[in-house]
């Protein structure tokens, strides 16, 4: 893979932007390269982009724009469709209903904006993968709601999340770690920089993400640090072996590399360490924290308590018992690979579906401006 970091943009705030849980969208992001201005303006088609996760059901509608597109709507639900799947092997009852409905609604919002079913590209990810019943509640969903959804593997969850959060790449360093926290799974990709663009040295799918880590270590009433570092070690025997070479962390030790963390674990810690009183994604993505500002918000979290988690106002009750469980992920991942910089991105996987699937679409056109010539 080789992909070249692009200038930084913001999108058009959408008009009913409000106050929004960690990784939903309160405002619309452009990200990604120039389009075909014949692409874009006000009579550009509109795209969408679907990814039921395993824990969180969220859809992006945007339209192309000449600095990569603009979010016309959005839609953000915690679902917990991988609840007990670590130990039982399927999906819950439940936990299919509260996905099926979120999954419903969406399929509302593409129809009543019109998106041509073309161009909308929804998929499953780690739960729906590793379930037994995953493939038969796909069919659920398209027979119930028309929505026809895509499991996709690891691989090309990683690369769409990376291509998703191309632009907060630092075009100075020489190598960049993107960490992609999932409800059911943790994607790392190794990436270099070669000339001005940064090529893949190595890719992994760790299968602990923050509701499999919660539920392998529940919450004690007692001794916090045990627990968190318990979550620390389990993560970190996870990532121990990475596919790469292991002369690229001597730029992440020298300083001459940089992490991009993209989830809510990281935003969660973004929100905290700004001390906002609701959350506002447009001080969160793209925002710059050390290390050490982020074991610093990790323990504002053990301090707070399981009540006063479900009070903050960048956390809420759905993601009390979640949170600490990914800081954890994250501590884990800055120790194995020493930087002292994190990017945090409140963008992944849906941006990566939008920009490729617009890329995708301008092709035939520019093969024939070539065959023209």
């Amino acid at each position: 893979m080789k992909v070249r970091p692009m200038p930084e943009t913001e999108g058009t705030p959408r008009r009913d932007q409000r106050s929004q849980a960690p990784g939903s969208d309160g405002q619309g992001a452009a990200n990604g390269t120039a389009l075909d201005s014949r692409a874009s303006g006000r009579d550009a088609p509109l795209y969408g982009a679907l990814d039921l996760g395993t824990n969180n059901c969220r859809l992006l509608i945007a339209k192309p724009a000449r600095d990569g597109f603009r979010v016309v709507d959005s839609f953000s639900r915690i679902v917990r469709l991988g609840e007990g799947l670590s130990r039982t092997g399927v999906l819950d009852a439940g936990a299919m209903d509260r996905a099926y409905e979120a999954l419903a609604l969406c399929g509302e919002r593409v129809a009543r904006k019109g998106v041509d079913p073309s161009r909308l590209m929804a998929v499953a990810t780690q739960a729906c993968r590793q379930a037994e019943n995953g493939p038969a509640f796909i069919e659920r969903v398209r027979l119930g709601t028309g929505l026809k959804l895509r499991i996709i593997d690891p691989v090309e969850e990683a690369r769409l999340a990376v291509r998703g959060c191309l632009n907060l790449f630092d075009p100075t360093v020489d190598a960049v770690l993107v960490v992609d926290v999932g409800g059911g799974s943790t994607e790392l990709n190794w990436l270099s920089r070669r000339g001005d663009s940064f090529v893949l040295e190595g890719w992994m799918s760790a299968p602990v993400g923050v509701v499999t880590l919660a539920e392998r270590h529940p919450e004690p009433a007692g001794d916090l640090e045990a627990w968190y570092e318990a979550m620390v070690a389990d993560m970190g025997a996870a990532i121990a072996d990475a596919p790469v070479d292991p002369a690229l962390r001597d730029l992440f030790t020298g300083g001459r590399a940089h992490m991009v963390g993209t989830s809510g674990a990281i935003t969660s810690l973004a929100g905290i360490h700004l001390g906002l009183r609701r959350y506002q994604r447009n001080l969160v993505d793209g925002l710059w924290m050390t290390r050490s500002e982020c074991e610093a918000a990790a323990d504002t979290l053990k301090r707070m308590g399981a009540t006063g988690r479900s009070a903050e106002p960048c956390i809420g009750p759905d993601r009390a018992d979640l949170v600490l469980a990914g800081a954890a992920i994250m501590e884990a991942v800055q120790r194995a690979w020493p930087s002292d910089r994190v990017r945090v991105a409140d963008r992944g996987l849906r941006e990566g579906l939008l920009l490729q699937q617009m890329r995708d679409d301008r092709k035939p056109a520019r093969r024939r401006r070539r065959n023209r010539g």
